[in-house]
């Protein structure tokens, strides 16, 4: 639940704080978008590779940008980066290869436009993403970052 009609003045600041979480989220998701995007059009464009071969170097980039940005500011989390990082590869051990393997068949067989077919890759990923990062890389470790705790000290 986002927002809150109810007395409850914590349950508001709860839901003040996931709304501003998620603003954040999407607002890190587009800046990630960008850079896939921009890295498969220019890889597609001046190579002759195959979809995978410019959709996952893409992919790679924006994991690394989204991640760090992410794991900083939007989740503000102190927990261990190595583990985290696993969390978010065993996310990835699965969505990688199904969406290169059904992205390169729908562009290479199917004959479906290439942009189109990342595009939707990159809205399936940004949906599953926020799911996966809330509730399992970051959801114990939320707000445990020295960031996290300035505020929180300072609003005290």
């Amino acid at each position: 639940m986002l927002y809150t009609n109810g007395s409850d003045k914590g349950e508001k600041t709860m839901d003040r704080t996931e709304l501003k979480r998620t603003i954040k989220f999407v607002l890190f998701s587009i800046s990630a978008g960008v850079i896939e995007f921009g890295t498969f059009t220019l890889l597609d464009s001046v190579t002759e590779w195959s979809y995978w071969a410019c959709y996952l170097p893409a992919l790679i980039l924006s994991v690394l940008w989204n991640f760090t940005l992410n794991r900083e500011f939007t989740f503000r989390s102190a927990n261990n980066i190595p583990v985290a990082m696993m969390k978010v590869a065993a996310y990835y051990a699965v969505f990688t290869p199904v969406t290169t393997i059904l992205g390169n068949y729908l562009a290479e067989t199917c004959g479906w436009n290439e942009y189109v077919v990342t595009i939707l890759n990159m809205v399936l990923n940004f949906v599953t993403e926020y799911l996966y990062d809330r509730f399992v890389v970051f959801g114990k470790s939320i707000d445990t970052n020295s960031r996290a705790q300035a505020d929180k000290q300072e609003n005290e």
